[in-house]
């Protein structure tokens, strides 16, 4: 179950997956659940189904199941459709059968993680198909705390690509980095050649693009530029570096921004304005 993000060799061990489940499960039910152990008798077997509510991308299912395994051994658990599978609305995603209060226990928890990455799976896979050619779809740190390696999964589950995973992974030079500094030229200079990665610069005009071409840098991010002046950033750079495209990515403007002939494409909506996948799971008598 562990993974690894490809981007930055970002890994995250099994036994670092489990914990977070855990603290996940401890925050739900620090003292036990007194509805589910008042309620509920210990012996009782129940068999539930998880179902796609909409059309989406599914993410997370095996840590959905390991949610479950970390409460008790004893629930069966089957999986219909996995990480980076379709799904439309109605369809079964997994099953569960075991005991009653294992389930109940490791209902919202799972379905909320299940939700979450589910929700920028198909966020990604939605941006993605408004794009063309090669440029690539990027990912941001504009992620929700303690949950980045989930998140950029997610991406990746939905078709899209990770930037860097955090600031120890590589260089980005940006406006308030430019402006401590001097210049473009100076702030490259003060790091080229001490750090064992990929330069990148983001820059917002002609005249900043002119000088980061200039530089040993391997990455220009051409920040909120319209379409046009992008084309002839392209034009000029004509291969030279890696050129990244960013701000104001709406779904409608996507396939024009890609046919400027940019790399990539990066948008910080795929994981700061998604919409959780709606997924529900319902007791059924079994089949």
């Amino acid at each position: 179950m562990a993974v690894t993000i490809e981007s930055t060799n970002r890994i995250m061990t099994n036994k670092e997956i489990d914990n977070f489940l855990l603290n996940a499960l401890n925050e739900d039910m620090p003292e036990g659940d007194i509805t589910t152990d008042n309620i509920i008798d210990p012996s009782e077997i129940s068999y539930a189904e998880f179902i796609a509510k909409e059309n989406g991308v599914i993410s997370g299912i095996n840590y959905c199941k390991r949610t479950f395994e970390l409460i008790s051994n004893d629930c069966d658990f089957k999986i219909y459709k996995q990480d980076g599978d379709k799904v439309v609305k109605g369809d079964l995603i997994a099953t569960i059968k075991g005991n009653t209060r294992t389930i109940l226990k490791g209902e919202r928890t799972s379905l909320n993680l299940l939700q979450y990455m589910s929700g920028i799976a198909s966020t990604t896979n939605n941006y993605m198909s408004y794009m063309s050619g090669k440029t690539e779809l990027l990912d941001t740190r504009k992620t929700t705390p303690g949950l980045r390696f989930f998140a950029k999964k997610a991406v990746k589950d939905g078709g899209g690509t990770n930037h860097r995973y955090g600031l120890s992974d590589m260089v980005l030079i940006k406006d308030n980095h430019i402006k401590a500094a001097g210049s473009i030229t100076k702030a490259v200079s003060m790091v080229y050649g001490k750090v064992n990665c990929k330069i990148e610069v983001e820059v917002e005009t002609m005249e900043q693009f002119l000088e980061a071409l200039k530089t040993p840098c391997d990455i220009i991010m051409l920040d909120n530029m319209d379409n046009e002046l992008m084309s002839k950033c392209v034009k000029i750079n004509n291969g030279i570096k890696k050129l990244e495209a960013s701000g104001n990515m709406t779904f409608e403007r996507l396939d024009s921004v890609c046919k400027t002939g940019v790399d990539y494409i990066s948008v910080g909506a795929l994981t700061h304005s998604f919409k959780a996948l709606d997924i529900s799971l319902k007791f059924k008598d079994e089949k």
